[in-house]
């Protein structure tokens, strides 16, 4: 488990990892990170969390981290909606109510589940690189060859991808902040290279570390739930939602952040053609004021 962290025993019997961080007594702030990753702190995030008044709140999905594996069906895997179920869980053992979500790059698509099938208490989302649906359009045009090769043998089953996650997994476990660019190759170019020399770099890092504690289980999972139906309707979010996106994402394409702007109702976006997608956490205290304010908060 990771320093700091506490474990919550799920309805089902699973266990899931999670921390909190920023200002205690703020508004909650239900923060899902990237595929793969899992909760460590982030001193860029949790600081900004707390400048901001929110009490920052995130976990390790299923399988990543200390956090239980869901049993795996014979076929694809349950959908993105249930981790929606995990999150409300989480906040009702913290005896929080209403709350914001942020979510990050395959995070994005967990913070959208919360403001399609909790409204009546997610304030408002936003998400930071998400990634869109796997049949919006041109949905792999621009992306770094690594993730088109995954996410080709993601959408095969888990024969396929199994074997590629398990030698990501691998390398995973041992990446350090020096190596780290290295590691991504075609998914960063100059920008995000340039981003990930800082503390973000480390940050990054650890997470990749962690997610992988388990082996590629946790990993295998969230990437089949990306390519596969979500479990929940787009059109359908009546809360308000920014998207924040740049150009020179390498991971998840900029028309990424255009076509969730254009099809969830009422979106503001914020579009960037010089960031990326580890550079764009650098607005972090803007997004996080941004999102706020959208809440009515």
């Amino acid at each position: 488990m990771a320093s700091g962290a506490q474990s919550l025993t799920l309805p089902d019997g699973r266990a899931l990892e999670f921390l909190t961080g920023g200002d205690e007594g703020g508004f909650p702030l239900a923060y899902h990170s990237g595929t793969p990753s899992a909760a460590v702190v982030d001193p860029l995030i949790w600081a900004a969390a707390e400048r901001a008044g929110l009490h920052l709140v995130t976990y390790s999905r299923p399988g990543y981290g200390a956090s239980t594996p869901r049993p795996v069906p014979d076929a694809w895997p349950v959908p993105i909606a249930a981790d929606a179920d995990d999150t409300a869980a989480l906040l009702d053992h913290l005896g929080m109510g209403d709350f914001v979500t942020l979510g990050w790059s395959g995070g994005g698509p967990r913070a959208l589940a919360c403001a399609a099938l909790l409204p009546g208490r997610c304030r408002a989302a936003a998400t930071l690189a998400g990634v869109a649906p796997a049949d919006s359009a041109d949905w792999a045009d621009g992306m770094g060859e690594e993730n088109v090769r995954d996410f080709e043998a993601a959408r095969q089953g888990r024969v396929s991808y199994g074997p590629i996650a398990a030698e990501q997994a691998a390398d995973l476990a041992t990446v350090t902040a020096a190596d780290i660019v290295a590691s991504m190759g075609d998914l960063v170019d100059e920008v995000d290279a340039a981003a990930l020399s800082d503390e973000i770099g480390a940050s990054v890092a650890a997470s990749f570390n962690h997610a992988v504690a388990q082996g590629p289980g946790g990993m295998v999972e969230d990437t089949l739930q990306i390519v596969q139906p979500w479990g929940f309707d787009l059109a359908s979010i009546a809360v308000p939602v920014a998207v924040w996106q740049g150009a020179r994402d390498r991971m998840v394409p900029f028309a990424h952040g255009q076509w969730l702007a254009d099809s969830i109702p009422g979106a503001r976006a914020h579009l960037y053609d010089d960031e990326g997608h580890i550079s764009l956490v650098a607005k972090i205290d803007e997004i996080l004021a941004d999102l706020r304010a959208i809440a009515g908060l």
